[in-house]
């Protein structure tokens, strides 16, 4: 199927019209019509190639939603018109232990990813969202519920499950006292699914001016970290830190404000290496830990969470012309708090 798309022709070229091909369903596959797809920060990395590795002509986007355009012989699991999304992967080994246990994203031998990757068997590359239509095996498509708005569901696909895995394995409670650092397209569902846990909610940004909106977003604190002083007065204050920021910063500083036994879970990927002391951990028996998106099994149980507690993104649509300037708006982090593409606007 001839399929309209918006590709990065090669590394850190601008994103320009083009036309992918789109297999026929298989028995087991569904066809997803894409009405919309959140921009991921992720998508400017590997677009242009600062992760290394990039697969060119490349279209991004793994924060997919639509409705069902056809099934397979063999689907049960969906029907046409069924509302559902696509996130991170679409498919991975299936036979190791992270696969058999629903940690999919851990797979062994390589989950497959929605794009700048290749398909299993025929190591052709995949594209993601910035298209009309998607086919994916039914066993990697997420059902959103009805209650959640499409538009704003699309960016829990990748930002909503990357905070909310972490939150749940390492068993944050109601009651518990949590830091998010930095205030973007991660960070304020970081806010929104720690308050809907029954968390108590820090913000901690560099930036002073982001206080309101932190509040707005459910916060019941804010602190700015450009005052040295924040790191003195919070210290020994938090059960988990959820840090998401991105850019290079200082992990020691921030290890101390954890209380004893307190974990501080890495979620943004700095593109240099942060230097760390044994000091904060041992002195104070924390814990560093990461965490990469999450399962299938795990990403429904997100969106159903999220259905109940009436959790969404808070979006701005965009036409899929204005790409480029949306990409330029979050380096400069001019968004509030994920770019989302109108997908009609391809036709």
């Amino acid at each position: 199927m001839t399929t309209p798309a918006y590709a990065a022709a090669e590394a850190k070229a601008p994103l320009t019209p083009w036309t992918i091909e789109r297999r026929t369903p298989g028995p087991h596959e569904v066809q997803i019509e894409i009405r919309y797809c959140g921009v991921c920060h992720s998508d400017i990395h590997q677009a242009r190639a600062e992760w290394g590795g990039g697969i060119f002509p490349m279209v991004p986007g793994h924060e997919i939603v639509g409705h069902v355009g056809a099934v397979g012989s063999a689907v049960t699991r969906f029907k046409v018109g069924d509302s559902v999304g696509v996130g991170c992967f679409v498919d991975s080994c299936r036979e190791c232990k992270p696969c058999r246990d629903g940690e999919e994203q851990y797979c062994q031998n390589g989950m497959t990813a929605t794009y700048n990757s290749v398909e299993r068997g025929t190591r052709t590359p995949t594209y993601g969202g910035y298209s009309t239509r998607i086919v994916v095996n039914e066993d990697y498509v997420l059902r959103v519920p009805a209650s959640i708005p499409l538009d704003r569901a699309a960016p829990l696909l990748c930002a909503g499950i990357t905070v909310y895995s972490p939150l749940r394995h390492y068993g944050l409670k109601a009651g518990d006292h949590v830091a998010v650092v930095g205030l973007g397209g991660l960070g304020h569902m970081g806010v929104k699914i720690a308050r809907a846990m029954g968390a108590r909610v820090t913000v901690l940004s560099t930036s002073p001016s982001k206080r309101d909106d932190a509040l707005k977003l459910g916060a019941d604190d804010f602190a700015a970290t450009s005052d040295k002083a924040t790191f003195k007065k919070l210290a020994g204050s938090f059960d988990f830190i959820l840090d998401t920021v991105s850019a290079p910063h200082d992990y020691n500083a921030y290890l101390g404000l954890l209380r004893l036994d307190g974990t501080m879970i890495l979620v943004g990927l700095p593109d240099q290496p942060v230097p760390l002391s044994a000091g904060p951990l041992i002195m104070g028996r924390r814990r560093l830990v990461g965490s990469l998106i999450g399962g299938i099994r795990e990403t429904q149980e997100m969106l159903d969470f999220c259905a109940e507690h009436d959790v969404a993104s808070d979006i701005e649509l965009i036409p899929i012309e204005k790409i480029n300037e949306a990409y330029e708006r979050m380096i400069k982090g001019d968004v509030r708090y994920r770019f989302v593409i109108d997908c009609a606007s391809f036709r």
